[in-house]
């Protein structure tokens, strides 16, 4: 792989992590969006699926992308 693919690799990594940022961020509002309901709503389907959205965008992992750019990179 020649100079300048590695280069626009590492963008893309760049362009990942702020990706990792941003995702976090929302996930930690809607966490926090969540928690602030009235245990009344907490446990309405809006609240459900407030909470089923926070935990899905805390389980989204672009590590292993990052890392699996890396090696490549590294080749």
């Amino acid at each position: 792989m020649n100079a300048a693919r590695r280069k626009e690799l590492s963008k893309a990594i760049d362009l990942i992590e702020q990706a990792k940022e941003i995702i976090s961020a929302v996930a930690e509002e809607e966490r926090e969006a969540y928690e602030n309901l009235p245990e009344g709503l907490q446990e309405s389907e809006m609240g459900e699926k407030m909470n089923e959205i926070a935990d899905d965008l805390e389980y989204v992992d672009l590590d292993e992308v990052v890392d699996t750019i890396q090696e490549i990179i590294e080749r």
